[in-house]
């Protein structure tokens, strides 16, 4: 059925009618229940595989009493397959360097490495077949023909060509498609005024990147006179960050380009990364369950909860032979729905795309804090410069709670009477939003560094607090 194999065997040769809506219109709007049927088989071949070439699954499984056999429907797998997550992947990267000992393929046989930076430890390295990446732009392909995109519509793509799996998973799409790919990569210097000028002159259909770039580059070019809609673009799609799922943030760039945008992306562990993308129609995350299967847990139990509530995805390969994720637990944190989607197909969704990691949230006082949620308050007020920190501190015994925000040029000009009232008034939103005490700081437009690629805008000085209390236990 419509390529849907496993291993992977596509036509490289095979485009929908320019007109049709959907790639695999089977595949896409099939009833849900049959899709079950369909990829609990699947499972059944996944696990199978990884169970006979990978001593990782094999090994992990045994101890959890599971084999590929008592597979007899989905809630067996969510009931007898344990999760893996990333601390497993660098433990079996460490035991058998460099690519794990989940490797499923021979290393003769890789035909793409890509991996982690590794500033914070050991790199993860990503060991792709010839045949996984011929599945990946096939996957990634049809994916962003549901964007909207077709033949010989010019993308730009606009993250940076390294290791990061981002830039090289879109322009595999786009080259599959017959897209006409523009690969100008950022993050050197001097990149996003070339990048303005490219924009103007070429006229792309579409641009990807990441949010911060979006909104960095549209700055630039107001600087230099351009308005962002003179690049005519009709789609922006984003990964690696969150925000273009945000009501604030998407709102700003759509508004900004006169464009859609568009939120993809799960986990580069998950490539093709898109199996959770939005549609030309569909706002949000659609799940892309027939490309990896995914289920979104609470953390604690790793079962599935109901649609409608919040957990984290837990991803399954369903078309990679060469390390083949099966129940990786993300570590994100979302909210599902039950299709179909606006665009008529029956997957299901993620409304508000992923918020972002559940690691990466903060407590203060007792208090959940998510960065995304005060992004989308920002991007909504009128008189914010474009960029903020939030800084976490520790003031005795008391967690704080300081963001530091940008005002906007505009703002800033109406006096020193305008900008203290700006800064009131985020405080009393922030401390009623988040419900705690929040402290307001306001500084000039364009004082906060901009990235070229992913925003970290969380500073969290209790680290040295926590420091402080190890070294006085271990003394005592």
């Amino acid at each position: 059925m419509e390529f849907w194999s496993f291993p992977p065997n596509y036509d490289n040769s095979y485009l929908p009618d320019p007109k049709a809506k959907y790639w695999f219109p089977e595949r896409e709007t099939m009833d849900p229940a049959k899709r079950d049927h369909l990829i609990l088989e699947r499972l059944k071949e996944v696990t199978a595989y990884a169970y006979e070439h990978a001593p990782f699954y094999r090994n992990h499984w045994e101890q959890a009493g599971f084999h590929p056999d008592h597979l007899k429907s989905l809630e067996d797998f969510e009931d007898k397959v344990p999760v893996i997550k990333k601390t497993d992947i660098r433990e079996a990267q460490a035991r058998a360097p460099l690519f794990g000992d989940y490797l499923c393929i021979d290393e003769k046989d890789i035909f793409r490495v890509h991996g982690t930076s590794g500033t914070t430890g050991r790199p993860t390295a990503f060991a792709i077949g010839r045949d996984d990446w011929d599945a990946i732009s096939n996957a990634h392909a049809r994916i962003m023909w549901g964007m909207g995109l077709r033949p010989g519509d010019i993308i730009f793509v606009a993250a940076v060509f390294s290791l990061y799996l981002g830039a090289w998973g879109a322009l595999a799409g786009a080259e599959r498609m017959g897209a006409t790919s523009l690969p100008f990569g950022a993050g050197a210097a001097g990149m996003t005024s070339r990048a303005v000028m490219w924009l103007r002159d070429v006229k792309p259909k579409a641009f990807y990147g990441t949010p911060s770039f979006a909104l960095h580059l549209a700055e630039t070019a107001k600087d230099e006179g351009i308005d962002p809609r003179e690049f005519e673009m009709d789609v922006l799609f984003f990964s690696g960050e969150p925000g273009a799922s945000i009501p604030g943030v998407r709102d700003r760039i759509a508004e900004t380009y006169g464009a859609r945008v568009i939120d993809t992306g799960s986990m580069a562990e998950m490539t093709p990364w898109m199996n959770l993308a939005g549609s030309a129609e569909t706002d949000g995350m659609i799940v892309w369950q027939d490309v990896s299967y995914t289920e979104v847990c609470d953390p604690e139990t790793s079962r599935r909860v109901p649609y409608g509530e919040r957990g984290t995805p837990v991803y399954t390969h369903l078309e990679r032979t060469s390390q083949p994720m099966i129940r990786l637990m993300s570590g994100d944190l979302t909210r599902w729905e039950n299709g179909p989607t606006p665009c008529g197909r029956t997957y299901p969704h993620l409304p508000d795309g992923v918020f972002g990691r559940i690691d990466d949230s903060f407590t203060i006082r007792g208090e959940n804090i998510y960065p995304s949620e005060i992004d989308s308050a920002l991007n909504q007020i009128e008189g914010y410069g474009g960029e903020h920190r939030i800084i976490i501190t520790r003031d005795a015994a008391m967690d704080e709670l300081n963001i530091r925000v940008e005002a906007a040029d505009e703002l800033s000009a109406k006096g020193e009477a305008a900008v203290n009232g700006f800064r009131d008034a985020l405080r009393d939103e922030f401390t009623r939003m988040l419900g705690i005490r929040t402290q307001v700081e306001i500084v000039p437009e364009h004082s906060i560094e901009r990235t070229d690629f992913k925003a970290r805008r969380v500073i969290d000085d209790r680290e040295v607090f926590r420091e402080f209390g190890t070294k006085l236990s271990e003394k005592s």
